[in-house]
C-alpha cells in the first residue's frame, strides 16, 4: 500500500466533488438557520431556543448524510459505468489503494462541510442570544462526522456491485434501519415469537447500530446527559472498527469483479 498514491486519489475526489459545488449547501443552511430564527417566535410558544438549537443539529446531519449517500454511491460506480476503471486499474494502483483514496477524499469533504455548517450554526445562536452547552454540542457534531464516515463505507459497498438508484436506496435504509436497529430488536422481544427475534438480532449484529452516534438530543442540555467517557470512546472504536470492515468487504468485491 503507496501512502502517496493514496493521497493522490483522495485529492482528486476532493477537488472533484468541491467543483460539483456541493458547497452551496452551505449557503442554503445558512438561509434555513435564519429563517428559523425569524419565524420561530411566531410558531414556538417560548420553546425558540431549543428548537433553534434542534433545528440546527438535524439539518447538520441531514445535509452531511445526502452527501454521503448520493455521493458516495457514485464514487466507484460512476467509475465502472464509464468504463474509466479500466484505465485506472491499468495503472500500479491496487484496490485498496483506491477505496481508500475514494473513501478519505470524500470524508475531507464532508469534513470541510460540517465544519462549515456547524460554523454558521454557532454563529447564527451566538448572535441572536441563545444559550447553548458548547462542549457537547461539538462533541455531537463530531460524532455526526463519524456516522457519514460509516455511511460512507456503506454507499461504496453497495456502490462496488450495485446501480448507482439501488446503491442510494440501500445505503438510506441502512440509515433508516441502523437508527432504529434497538427498536427493532425491542420490537422482536415484545413480541415473544422465537423466529422473529431471531431475524430481529440477527439485523442488529448485520447492520450498524447508528444511535451509537446520535448525541443531538441530549448535547443540548449539557455534558451532563451524555453516555461517560468510556462509553464514548467504545461508540467511536465501534463506528471506526465498523467503516475499516466495511471498506475491508468493498476492496473484497471489487478485487473479484471482471471488467
Amino acid at each position: 500500500m503507496n501512502l502517496a498514491r493514496i493521497g493522490v486519489i483522495a485529492r482528486n475526489v476532493f477537488f472533484e466533488v468541491i467543483r460539483d459545488r456541493i458547497l452551496y449547501l452551505v449557503a442554503l443552511f445558512a438561509v434555513l438557520m435564519v429563517a428559523a430564527i425569524a419565524l420561530l417566535p411566531d410558531v414556538s410558544a417560548g420553546a425558540q431556543d431549543k428548537i433553534t438549537l434542534d433545528l440546527g443539529l438535524a439539518a447538520i446531519n441531514l445535509l452531511s448524510v445526502v452527501v454521503a449517500v448520493f455521493v458516495g454511491t457514485g464514487l466507484i460506480n460512476k467509475e465502472i459505468e464509464k468504463r474509466t476503471v479500466l484505465v485506472l486499474i491499468a495503472k500500479p494502483v491496487s484496490r485498496l489503494e483506491f477505496i481508500l483514496g475514494k473513501h478519505l477524499g470524500l470524508s475531507a469533504v464532508l469534513a470541510v462541510l460540517i465544519f462549515l455548517l456547524a460554523l454558521i450554526f454557532l454563529a447564527v445562536v451566538s448572535l441572536s442570544g441563545i444559550s447553548y452547552p458548547l462542549g457537547s454540542i461539538l462533541l455531537s457534531i463530531l460524532f455526526m462526522f463519524l456516522e457519514v464516515v460509516l455511511l460512507t463505507a456503506v454507499a461504496i459497498l453497495f456502490g462496488v456491485f450495485t446501480s448507482s438508484l439501488l446503491a442510494t436506496l440501500l445505503t438510506f435504509a441502512v440509515f433508516l434501519v441502523g437508527h432504529l436497529s434497538q427498536d427493532i430488536v425491542a420490537l422482536g422481544q415484545l413480541s415473544e415469537n422465537a423466529g422473529l427475534q431471531r431475524i430481529t438480532n440477527g439485523l442488529y449484529l448485520v447492520l450498524p447500530d447508528l444511535e451509537r452516534l446520535n448525541l443531538k438530543n441530549e448535547a443540548i442540555y449539557g455534558m451532563q446527559l451524555l453516555p461517560s467517557g468510556l462509553e464514548l470512546s467504545s461508540h467511536v472504536l465501534y463506528a471506526l472498527l465498523y467503516t475499516a470492515l466495511l471498506l475491508a468487504i468493498s476492496v473484497g468485491v471489487f478485487t473479484r469483479r471482471q471488467f
